[in-house]
């Protein structure tokens, strides 16, 4: 039986990658060249994967589509339509949701992709999964960090730290800014390239080409895009367990000082140390989430870049791409799900949810130190 690969012209630069084993389908056969230019040549040295692992990846895919289209929609829509909701610090949660809508929003074109088992949007389609990843990975994580200064600030200053909503709406035009060029610039190719990787049903920007100006492009966007947010909220975050660890330990040491258990008992006000605990998990959650998602990615470009390409395989390479997509899943319920006045709204809207939510008449005080901090989780 005649090979049908004879027939493609791989052309000199790709000739050496071509499997010399007649019955094994490697991975960018069949594609037209325009297409196969594109491609990384690490990636064509590796077999096509079975139709399983397609299967399976789109399947996983449709679930987070759906999961984060709906719960972010929701949030959209709630925090867009509700006066109570319309405050400055939710409109942060507001962007956030917007840019893990746009993470998901590109999941189609993967499913596609992976339904044909390979390039088959071809260039333009991963230009715009790409263009539209980089947009809504870099402005999350921005966005995050938005949200833990504001966090900081409302809980370390409770009098005068609010943010007011032109100081909130300048921080997200800036974040919309900051994301800009780390986009416009592998679109355009000015500097770097969006190009597939592992099973070419992704793409991203190209950190696999042994070029300074490759090397140099993925170690600046790793430091701007990571480096840079996760050094804010790790100190913003920390000043706020901080703030609530020390804040419980001058109570206890009043409360001794009174001769009194404790000080809250005399109170009677028990949901302030369940909103104060609440703050604490919210810190380590939001830390949590953004090093589990975009470590992994990151730590791989960095392999890509610096260190043995023979390390990233199209499988392994497939992990951390669903790691930053099933943070745009769980965002929405961190974020908002647990915000009191949103569970409101949602019972209020949609009553066969089965929300029960009551409606808490708590102190100011609490309020300002409780609330919000729910919200940002």
């Amino acid at each position: 039986m005649e090979n049908h690969t004879d027939t493609y012209s791989y052309g000199a630069y790709f000739a050496p990658l071509r499997s010399n084993n007649p019955g094994v389908e490697m991975l960018g056969e069949g594609l037209p060249p325009e297409d196969l230019a594109v491609v990384p040549e690490h990636w064509l040295a590796f077999p096509a994967p079975p139709v399983s692992a397609h299967t399976a990846l789109a399947l996983l895919y449709c679930f987070f589509t759906a999961a984060a289209l709906i719960g972010n929609g929701m949030v959209i829509f709630v925090f867009s339509t509700s006066k109570v909701l319309r405050t400055p610090s939710n409109l942060l949660i507001l962007n956030l949701a917007i840019m893990d809508f746009i993470m998901m929003a590109k999941a189609p074109i993967f499913i596609y992709n992976s339904a044909m088992r390979g390039f088959a949007t071809g260039a333009l389609g991963c230009k715009i999964f790409a263009l539209m990843g980089a947009y809504s990975g870099i402005g999350a994580s921005m966005t995050n960090a938005c949200i833990a200064y504001d966090r900081h600030s409302t809980i370390t200053r409770p009098l005068d730290g609010r943010l007011s909503q032109g100081k909130v709406l300048l921080m997200i035009s800036f974040v919309w800014i900051y994301c800009t060029p780390w986009a416009l610039m592998p679109l355009f190719e000015v500097w770097g390239r969006f190009v597939p990787e592992g099973y070419l049903t992704s793409c991203t920007f190209d950190y696999l080409t042994n070029t300074f100006d490759t090397k140099l492009f993925v170690g600046c966007i790793f430091f701007c895009s990571y480096c840079i947010p996760m050094s804010f909220i790790i100190y913003f975050y920390s000043g706020i367990v901080k703030q609530v660890f020390a804040h419980e330990a001058a109570l206890r040491q009043q409360a001794k000082k009174m001769n009194v258990e404790s000080l809250r008992a005399n109170q009677g006000n028990a949901s302030s140390e369940s909103a104060e605990i609440r703050i604490a998990k919210a810190a380590l959650t939001v830390c949590f989430l953004f090093v589990a998602s975009w470590t992994p990615y990151g730590v791989m470009s960095l392999i890509g870049a610096f260190g043995d390409q023979q390390l990233l395989t199209p499988g392994v390479t497939m992990i951390p791409a669903v790691a930053c997509k099933a943070v745009a899943c769980i965002d929405p319920w961190v974020y908002a799900i647990s915000h009191p006045k949103y569970r409101q709204e949602l019972q209020k809207r949609m009553p066969w949810l089965q929300i029960d939510e009551p409606d808490d008449t708590v102190s100011t005080a609490t309020a300002n130190s409780a609330a919000p901090p729910a919200a940002s989780a």
